[in-house]
């Protein structure tokens, strides 16, 4: 127990990523709030770790999002990432690769043939990345509420919204 006030608090651990709050209010009604953890770099770094092509994304997603990540956008010129939790949590990973010019015109239709040899498992990372920047994508953002992946140019025009399989 730990002393909050004139009133004792206890945290109970039951899983990685939450903590539950249990504490008496000032009248002596009891109250619990979920507090959840805030995820790291590291640990999204190991969920990523075990994707090896797109088939694996929605399991990669799954894995990010009991994490606590909400939303994130990925950057194809370099592959850092910021992501978003609750309550305006942001991190931001560091550079991938070295930079890429991301091509100035959008060829969709060849971006499309990609992406979809990459979620076959045809392709790795850096070379559905490769890709993505000779067909003008500069990134992609990640809805986890909404379960899409957007695709966008350097003009900042959506080139494709996928569901992402659950």
């Amino acid at each position: 127990m730990q002393e909050q006030g004139n009133c004792n608090a206890e945290i109970i651990n039951h899983f990685d990523w939450l903590n539950i709050l249990i504490a008496c209010n000032a009248t002596n009604h009891l109250t619990i709030k979920n507090q959840l953890k805030m995820f790291t770099v590291e640990q999204i770094k190991a969920a990523h770790s075990k994707v090896k092509s797109g088939a694996e994304f929605p399991a990669y997603i799954k894995d990010i999002r009991k994490l606590g990540v909400t939303f994130y956008v990925t950057f194809v010129t370099d592959g850092h990432t910021d992501y978003y939790g609750s309550d305006n949590y942001t991190i931001t990973s560091p550079a991938k690769y070295g930079a890429l010019v991301v091509g100035e015109t959008s060829d969709t239709d060849q971006f499309k043939t990609d992406l979809k040899a990459h979620q076959q498992g045809k392709t790795d990372y850096l070379t559905f990345i490769g890709l993505c920047s000779k067909s003008g994508i500069e990134k992609w953002a990640v809805c986890m509420e909404q379960m899409t992946c957007t695709y966008y140019n350097k003009a900042g025009n959506e080139i494709l919204v996928e569901q992402i399989p659950q």
